[in-house]
């Protein structure tokens, strides 16, 4: 699998053991849930609860809004909803990657609705320059350009998931990964 390489698996340990430190010093004392949003968040949230040394639960919401598609809809559906009852609560909502801002603003009225004690947002990449509307990412892992990126999580078509480094997604994978042929690699593959 050809292409430039953006964020290695050294650059994100790194920033983990960063965001993980100030989100322990931030919330101390405090009644903590984690809300990954699945699918793309999932490999980034496993890593970050484990560099975070408080006690806290983890929930899960998942959403769709791209499908197979690599620009998003801008129609936002939400598949699994929180199990917990975050009223009072301190969320965290963990993201993979914001970048028009619809789905994030859409997640975060939804969980707003619920009453939780505080709500901000820890994503590990940010494209501020693909915004549609305003959201503001309080733990941000990187800034990156109006790029298709995908692995650490990130997918086209739910490929490259695995991969556990961030690259630029090349057209000939990505035609491949929507075709369904040739977009699975090993564990760990380049």
């Amino acid at each position: 699998m050809e292409g430039r390489i953006v964020l290695s698996e050294e650059d994100i340990r790194r920033r983990l053991r960063e965001l993980g430190e100030a989100i322990t010093r931030d919330y101390r004392g405090k009644d903590l849930v984690m809300v990954g949003v699945l699918k793309g968040a999932f490999v980034f949230l496993a890593d970050l609860v484990r560099e975070v040394d408080l006690p806290l639960e983890v929930d899960f919401v998942a959403v769709s809004s791209y499908g197979a598609d690599t620009v998003t809809s801008g129609v936002v559906r939400i598949i699994k909803d929180v199990d917990l009852d975050i009223s009072g609560r301190h969320v965290l909502l963990v993201e993979d990657i914001v970048d028009t801002g619809l789905t994030l603003r859409y997640l975060m009225d939804l969980l707003r609705a619920r009453e939780p004690a505080s709500l901000e947002v820890c994503a590990l990449l940010n494209k501020p320059a693909a915004r549609k509307v305003e959201v503001e990412v309080k733990y941000c892992g990187f800034e990156i350009p109006p790029l298709f990126v995908v692995g650490y999580g990130l997918d086209c078509a739910e490929r490259f998931r695995h991969l556990p480094y961030v690259k630029v997604l090349e057209s000939g994978d990505a035609e491949d990964a929507l075709s369904g042929e040739n977009g699975k690699e090993g564990i760990g593959g380049r």
